[in-house]
């Protein structure tokens, strides 16, 4: 395990990762780790440890994900996860779970794939990214205890007060969607996290991302979204359109975003590009 770093977020898992830690020093003799307290640490440490380390095991949910990623694309570092977020949805959609003898398996095994992750106007997402509704949902839910409970009461507070973005595509082939949308997403797995499936047939390895343009529904319309979203049945229909691209630029009446779930502001015009098969991760 001598070539292989550990990269704890403190505030995942409710603060709660002393237990991961201490089953770690158990399993594992002297392990290389790090207590992350800032992004800007969490750089320094893998550079500091770039040369010697293969694997990089991000330990919290989809942004701390997100922030090692950053530091080892387009190399051939090779990322795992122990999922300790309250989502979780990339690590879902790539197969790792809570148990530390299975990631430790596949750790000796260093077996890896390439998939492909993606830019927002130059910021990494490697998950599900996105404007309007949710993005507003995110900015409301970091302002509250982490959890799904709390996630759906922001939720259901910030529909019914919510007006429909505007957005204005300048790419020539996806003009005639311009239009007011209750929410954009752009995805590159399935799912937002919590088994939600934004997007049941996104690939993250076909070079594509699903541009997702959801119209403001009524409330009666709500239950049928939810039922579809949970049980991997949303697709094209009078309020949900679903475009693959590789690349597309667009405004947007709204600087509020969420890339992997953690607030962005962003401005527009706002250009997304697919980065194929860019990022190697643990299998």
């Amino acid at each position: 395990m001598e070539k292989v770093a550990f990269i704890i977020n403190p505030y995942s898992a409710k603060k709660n990762y002393q237990p991961f830690l201490d089953l770690l020093q158990k399993k594992v003799d002297k392990p290389i780790f790090y207590i992350s307290d800032s992004v800007e640490g969490t750089e320094k440490f893998i550079d500091d440890h770039f040369e010697n380390a293969e694997i990089f095991v991000a330990i919290g949910g989809d942004g701390t994900i997100s922030s090692v990623a950053k530091k080892i694309i387009n190399t051939e570092k090779i990322l795992a996860i122990f999922p300790a977020g309250s989502g979780n949805g990339f690590s879902n959609e790539t197969n790792f779970n809570k148990n530390l003898d299975e990631l430790l398996i596949k750790i000796k095994a260093k077996k890896s794939r390439k998939i492909d992750t993606f830019t927002v106007n130059d910021r990494l997402s490697i998950n599900v990214s996105g404007t309007g509704f949710d993005g507003k949902v995110v900015k409301e839910f970091e302002k509250t205890k982490r959890g799904f409970k709390n996630y759906i009461r922001v939720s259901l507070r910030t529909f019914f007060n919510y007006k429909p973005i505007k957005i204005k595509f300048i790419t020539e082939n996806y003009r005639q969607y311009s239009g007011k949308y209750l929410m954009l997403n752009i995805a590159n797995t399935r799912q937002f996290g919590n088994n939600a499936y934004i997007a049941p047939k996104a690939s993250k390895s076909d070079g594509l991302v699903d541009l997702v343009l959801v119209k403001k529904f009524p409330l009666t319309y709500s239950p049928f979204f939810a039922f579809r979203m949970f049980t991997k049945r949303l697709k094209d229909d009078e309020y949900v359109t679903y475009l693959p691209v590789s690349e597309v630029e667009f405004k947007v009446s709204t600087k509020n975003w969420h890339l992997d779930g953690e607030f962005n502001k962003i401005k527009s015009p706002v250009s997304v590009k697919v980065s194929p098969k860019s990022l190697r991760i643990l299998i």
